[in-house]
């Protein structure tokens, strides 16, 4: 039985073809090899979070964004307001917790979250 085709390294304008199961070429691996993210379960998206998330969504059953706009939208997600980080102090704050629907989260973390301000 035949195996996987080679495909081209993921490093833009690389034109060298690496096997199945890699992603870059020798020569870009190096430069990429603290890129791969962690599971949700490394970064705390574990069971005790589906628990509290789970509970935190029982009693904030709609979603806070749309209801400053009148539209009763049930919640989905539970959004740190300020991102973590993977600041356990920061992710475990019930302060720091929104409910939002599954698009309003989309959108703020689309906006915010992937391109943080820094500020010194």
């Amino acid at each position: 039985m035949p195996g996987f085709p080679k495909h081209p390294c993921a490093e833009p304008g690389c034109p060298r073809l690496v096997p199945h199961g890699k992603k870059y070429c020798d020569e870009h691996a190096a430069l990429h090899a603290n890129d791969d993210r962690q599971t949700a379960a490394q970064r705390g998206y574990d069971a005790k979070w589906q628990k509290a998330r789970k509970r935190f969504l029982a009693v904030h059953p709609l979603c806070q964004n749309c209801l400053k706009h009148g539209r009763y939208v049930k919640a989905t997600v539970v959004d740190h307001k300020v991102p973590h980080r993977g600041d356990p102090k920061l992710f475990w704050d019930e302060s720091n917790w929104q409910a939002l629907c599954k698009k309003c989260h989309d959108e703020k973390t689309g906006r915010y979250d992937s391109h943080p301000e820094y500020r010194y």
